[in-house]
């Protein structure tokens, strides 16, 4: 299958409108969707930032909600150069390594970073310093591929299979990393699919192991497949606290409290 889009799809990042890659950046939009929604008061008049923000839809998508400064952050020269000019009409995108924040202390209300501190070599150093930028009342919300479902039989510490991470998590994990940096009041919920995909899945197996398997044989996707996969959308998925070790993704939700 060819598809031209204005980012190379490179399998490091999800981008919009690929009809072959929208299950994964649905799986990616319900979470800030969720935010948007979860965190309407702090982020009306406030100060977002997106670190990791990739494509840059993400950080769109909060500025649509009425912050008075959105901050899209992002390494990859091409990335950032890209939603710079796609989103930066709404929001500040700026090329930054998340180990070292461009931004004051305590000057941010609301940090997200959506699949991003998987590929990170320096996690502690980032979520240092996402504490370090967020006010005492500001809330941290970090999502990352649950280790247990994502790569099942990989063990703590292990290598990925997946080439751009450097490592994946389980929830107890991620609790003790943003507690470690200095956050409070932690909470651990999970994104999982909804009815719709498994009931789909109950017929025909693993959504994602369907798509994984056409990937490695290179061969055609099912009619099935391509009917399931280009029709997902947010309200295919559910994020809730029940089930954590089960879900797809991971979401910590860290109040930043009063610094030590």
């Amino acid at each position: 299958m060819t598809v031209h889009t204005p980012l190379p799809l490179t399998g490091e990042r999800t981008v919009p409108e690929v009809p072959a890659e929208n299950y994964w950046f649905r799986r990616h939009e319900v979470a800030y969707r969720w935010i948007a929604d979860e965190f309407a008061d702090l982020i009306s008049d406030g100060v977002v930032v997106d670190a990791g923000c990739g494509e840059g839809y993400g950080v769109g998508l909060l500025a649509q909600f009425g912050p008075e400064v959105a901050v899209g952050l992002e390494l990859d020269a091409a990335s950032s150069k890209h939603a710079a000019l796609r989103y930066g009409a709404a929001a500040a995108v700026v090329r930054a390594n998340l180990d070292s924040i461009p931004l004051r202390d305590g000057s941010v209300d609301l940090l997200v970073s959506m699949q991003v501190i998987e590929h990170l070599w320096d996690l502690d150093g980032f979520l240092r310093e996402s504490r370090r930028v967020l006010a005492d009342s500001g809330i941290g919300v970090f999502s990352t591929p649950n280790r247990l479902t994502f790569s099942p039989g990989l063990a703590r510490g292990q290598k990925p299979t997946n080439p751009f991470h450097v490592e994946e998590f389980d929830a107890d994990q991620l609790d003790s990393l943003v507690r470690r940096a200095g956050f409070t009041d932690v909470q651990l919920l999970g994104l999982r699919h909804g009815d719709r995909l498994l009931d789909w899945e109950s017929a025909n197996g693993s959504v994602i192991d369907a798509q994984v398997r056409a990937a490695l044989s290179e061969s055609p996707w099912t009619a099935e497949l391509t009917a399931i996969v280009e029709s997902v959308d947010c309200d295919d998925f559910v994020v809730r606290a029940a089930d954590i070790a089960t879900s797809q993704d991971l979401i910590v939700v860290a109040r930043a409290g009063a610094q030590q």
